[in-house]
């Protein structure tokens, strides 16, 4: 049961995290009826968290239908990527980074390449690139990087399954560490746009075979 404090804010989280463990899938509708007896709380808030999803483009208003999580398309992968590579090369230009944060990074790296599953592997991915931006003292743009990874998130667990895909990725996630260790930010964010862009370049053949 919820408290009843910031009621919006919580349905939200708690949808986000259904989407993150695949309880909630694309094309499904969103039960507002269900949610709330479930959650134990009005329509109202819940409306409230919905519309706050559907501004950020990680659900969209269906006539006749309700709520409903998108379907996957290349227009939207090339959008979403395209934002969040630009968004991050600009938050890790306007961050220092510690001896400490280079450290989370490495060990964040560590639980990336030993996660055990798909999902646990996209989680571990999402939270090194988190770890990369954070220092960036511009809240909207994290706000904005956190909802379009929410987003991303359904089509890498759709499409990016492969290990020899990760194989790169990894790669590449050492290499953007070694250029932060050594102060050289242009490589860096070529890098970590070339990461971005492996993914999406994976996923836009993914949806057109």
């Amino acid at each position: 049961m919820l408290v009843k404090v910031n009621l919006r804010d919580q349905v939200r989280d708690y949808l986000l995290s259904q989407m993150i463990t695949g309880s909630l899938q694309t094309g499904k509708t969103i039960n507002l009826a269900a949610l709330s007896r479930h959650l134990n709380v009005s329509v109202t808030p819940i409306r409230e968290a919905l519309a706050q999803l559907q501004q950020a483009h990680i659900i969209k208003a269906v006539p006749n239908r309700g709520f409903i999580i998108a379907e996957l398309d290349v227009k939207e992968a090339e959008d979403l990527y395209g934002l969040v590579a630009n968004l991050e090369v600009m938050a890790i230009e306007n961050t220092e980074f510690t001896k400490d944060d280079i450290e989370q990074l490495k060990k964040q790296q560590e639980v990336f390449e030993q996660a055990p599953d798909a999902v646990t592997r996209i989680q571990a991915d999402l939270e090194f690139h988190r770890l990369l931006a954070r220092g960036y003292e511009n809240d909207l743009a994290l706000q904005i990087l956190n909802d379009l990874k929410t987003r991303i998130f359904f089509y890498e667990r759709a499409f990016t399954n492969d290990d020899s895909f990760y194989n790169k990725s990894d790669n590449q996630h050492e290499s953007i560490i070694a250029a932060i260790e050594d102060d050289n930010v242009p490589t860096a964010s070529l890098l970590l746009k070339m990461n971005w862009m492996l993914i999406l370049n994976y996923i836009q053949k993914k949806l057109t075979e």
